[in-house]
């Protein structure tokens, strides 16, 4: 039988296998973790920042990544702020966008065959067998903080790397990816019935501040913390804001300061 393992390659073909998965694993970081900097993908990978480095300037000339400085909130010391690496759209499909022709196409058949109110129905109805699937993990939940987390693990298991952590008010959802994203970039009903099926599940009010279909960092949700005040009504969050327990708000610019 022949061997199918690394040993009979030539040394030059085994390099360039690991540092392909390599790369994958520092892609992989970005898109869960993203923005994050050359040390933090370092840190988290046990890798020297020399070898993280060369791996990221790969993507980022591929186009596969793009960087930009990191916030100057809590910066402490002089000099230049870290720089921060996101994947591009480019590197997104690296995970995933299987089928994003087909699907568009046939939503606009459907458009024009049956009108838009069709298109919302099938978003609304995708939403619901996805919700099905996970119904009796996500109805475990006693509030909706802990029904969030759930949901959370349910949607990283449906392909969307989704994590979950408290802001302000309110927990905060982030999806670091979404296999839909280049056909919800037309048809912002699918984004409209996920947050819809997200506050039937969470039994909340929420509030999306950011989503990948529009060119941000990740799809970002808040969620309300049982009995605080909703400001949606009285005091408008600005779009890539989160209310605080101050009364202050927490700037997400473009919605990239997320989980």
């Amino acid at each position: 039988m022949p061997d199918t393992g690394t040993a009979g390659r030539h040394p030059a073909q085994q390099g360039a296998a690991g540092d392909g998965r390599t790369r994958q694993l520092v892609a992989r970081l970005l898109l869960e973790q993203g923005p994050i900097t050359a040390a933090a993908v370092a840190e988290e990978l046990g890798l020297s920042p020399a070898a993280v480095r060369r791996h990221l300037d790969v993507l980022v000339v591929e186009g596969e990544a793009w960087t930009r400085e990191s916030s100057r909130r809590g910066r402490r010391g002089r000099g230049r702020p870290a720089k921060q690496f996101l994947l591009t759209e480019q590197g997104r499909a690296r995970f995933g966008h299987a089928y994003d022709d087909l699907a568009a196409s046939a939503l606009r058949f459907l458009a024009e065959q049956s009108g838009q109110e069709a298109v919302r129905s099938f978003a609304e109805r995708r939403m619901a067998a996805l919700v099905a699937h996970h119904r009796e993990a996500l109805d475990s939940g006693r509030n909706p903080g802990e029904r969030a987390e759930v949901l959370a693990d349910a949607l990283t298991r449906e392909g969307y790397a989704a994590s979950t952590r408290s802001v302000g008010a309110g927990e905060q959802l982030c999806q670091h990816h979404c296999p839909v994203a280049h056909v919800a970039a037309d048809f912002p009903q699918l984004c409209e019935a996920e947050t819809e099926a997200f506050a039937e599940v969470l039994g909340t009010h929420v509030q999306r501040l950011a989503t990948i279909a529009n060119g941000d960092a990740a799809c970002t949700t808040h969620i309300p913390r049982p009995g605080a005040r909703d400001r949606s009504e009285t005091d408008p969050t600005p779009a890539g804001s989160v209310p605080t327990d101050q009364g202050e708000t927490d700037e997400i610019p473009d919605g990239r300061e997320s989980v």
